[in-house]
């Protein structure tokens, strides 16, 4: 109400001195204050404009409405390229590549989804809608942060103990491989709901699904 009270007040201010201004100075003033709520009005179609509610499924989740604007299309699109173009939702075959490998690539997954959010603009929550930033917390907490805290430090316990051995001589590799692939798989519809979100056509033609 303070805010409003201000506002109107000072509304009543320019309008006062703008009915005391005569000839050109009236004009330019005119014109100036027209410019000026022009800018603004673009600003807040900008942030708001082309508002779009989208259904998502993914783990966790189940089905959710998710309403997007442009802003936040963008930092959706962000996220599914650092998704898609990870081990995360690669295929690891028990022969190839290696386990460490990956979870250094599921670690720097966590670090950029992070990074992107925090130097995104946050998204203004609509009732009965989730935001996109709803969707990469919930898969940086429920996939990525279990994932990790449980295997990395198993992983980096046996290099220290056996600092020559390869990762086949760990007993617990193969367990590691195992529950690695059923991560994949659900990041894998979290990249997925990324893209619809960011209105990607033909998401799977980009992103190699785990088998």
């Amino acid at each position: 109400m303070l805010a409003a009270a201000v506002v109107g007040a000072l509304a009543g201010l320019v309008i006062f001195e703008l009915t005391r201004i005569g000839g050109r100075g009236l004009y330019i003033t005119a014109g100036a204050v027209a410019g000026m709520a022009g800018i603004v009005v673009i600003q807040i179609y900008n942030r708001s404009a082309r508002l779009t509610e989208v259904k998502v499924s993914v783990p966790q989740l189940s089905e959710l409405t998710f309403v997007v604007n442009n802003e936040s299309r963008n930092v959706a699109w962000q996220l599914f390229v650092e998704t898609v173009t990870r081990v995360s939702t690669q295929p690891l075959d028990d022969d190839e590549g290696l386990t460490r490998e990956a979870l250094t690539s599921l670690y720097g997954l966590f670090a950029t989804t992070r990074d992107t959010l925090k130097s995104s603009r946050p998204s203004v929550p609509v009732p009965g809608g989730r935001t996109v930033e709803h969707l990469a917390i919930t898969m940086l907490n429920q996939e990525l942060r279990p994932f990790l805290s449980k295997w990395h430090p198993r992983l980096r316990e046996f290099e220290q103990a056996r600092p020559d051995a390869t990762e086949t001589d760990w007993p617990e590799n193969a367990a590691c491989r195992a529950e690695l692939r059923e991560a994949q798989r659900r990041i894998h519809a979290y990249a997925m709901g990324f893209a619809k979100l960011a209105g990607v056509r033909e998401p799977e033609a980009m992103a190699s699904a785990v088998p």
